[in-house]
């Protein structure tokens, strides 16, 4: 079944919106519409979600999977969540690392939540790029002014995307034009 979203979830039947929410709601919805083998969307990537929808509506939220509880404790030491794998640096990169507080693992870990830290916004607004792209390209790629909003979209021309959206049918124009309202949001 894959990966299933933690977050809100968007369910087309054709270019009509059925249902938003969470997965246990929207997955009764699309039970309903069935026989328009509707889309899911997690609202955050813009991918589809699949869903087993046979059988009656509770057999389906039963075969959801249900959020992970807290984890056991275990006995001995505690998990750090820590990966070991292999970088490639240069010797230079090697020496300055060496001679930083803590060794060079303390000093990629500071590197690495600085460069978080700097790039959250753009991050967030290619994430909402994407997602808005990933929906486009399953509901709207045969629409009129497709390819144009797609450049509109990735040149972070809004206004220009707005206006090739309008006409498409009203659910899916509304749902993108959402979706991509994140990556301007995010821009500041």
């Amino acid at each position: 079944m894959g990966v299933f979203p933690t977050g809100g979830v968007t369910a087309f039947a054709g270019s009509r919106l059925v249902a938003r929410g969470d997965l246990a709601t929207v997955a009764g919805a699309a039970h309903e519409n069935r026989e328009q083998s509707p889309l899911i969307f997690d609202d955050a990537t813009g991918r589809t979600v699949e869903l087993d929808l046979r059988g009656s509506a509770e057999e389906i939220r039963a075969r959801l999977p249900m959020p992970a509880g807290p984890p056991k404790p275990a006995r001995g030491r505690p998990k750090l969540g820590v990966t070991a794998r292999e970088v490639t640096l240069l010797p230079r990169h090697w020496e300055w690392l060496s001679s930083q507080p803590g060794g060079a693992s303390a000093a990629l870990r500071r590197l690495v939540d600085q460069a978080r830290r700097e790039t959250v916004d753009a991050d967030a607004r290619r994430q909402a790029q994407e997602a808005t792209y990933r929906v486009m390209t399953t509901l709207a790629g045969d629409l009129p002014g497709y390819e144009e909003a797609t450049r509109a979209l990735f040149a972070y021309d809004r206004k220009r995307f707005d206006q090739l959206t309008a006409n498409w049918p009203g659910d899916i124009g509304d749902y993108v034009r959402e979706l991509n309202a994140g990556a301007d949001g995010a821009s500041g």
